[in-house]
């Protein structure tokens, strides 16, 4: 294995960025993320395919946008 991957705690689960090698044998797309939802006795997953372009350009565009409106709200806490 080439690294640890560690999972990001989110309010249902942890995410993490399925590593290129483990894609493969899944067979799903490099940069795909798998969702870790905790059931009682085990995990359910699910996986989420990179974002896409379109999707990556309209969050930079929003976020320049509202680049002040983000901090702010960073320096109040949120």
């Amino acid at each position: 294995m080439s690294g640890l991957v560690t999972p990001v705690k989110t309010q249902m689960g942890w995410v993490m960025e399925i590593p290129p090698e483990m894609a493969e044998i899944l067979k799903v797309a490099p940069g795909s993320f798998a969702v870790l939802y905790p059931k009682e006795g085990g995990i359910e997953t699910e996986i989420l395919s990179p974002p896409s372009d379109e999707l990556k350009e309209d969050f930079e565009r929003l976020f320049d946008k509202y680049r002040e409106t983000f901090e702010e709200l960073k320096r109040i806490g949120d």
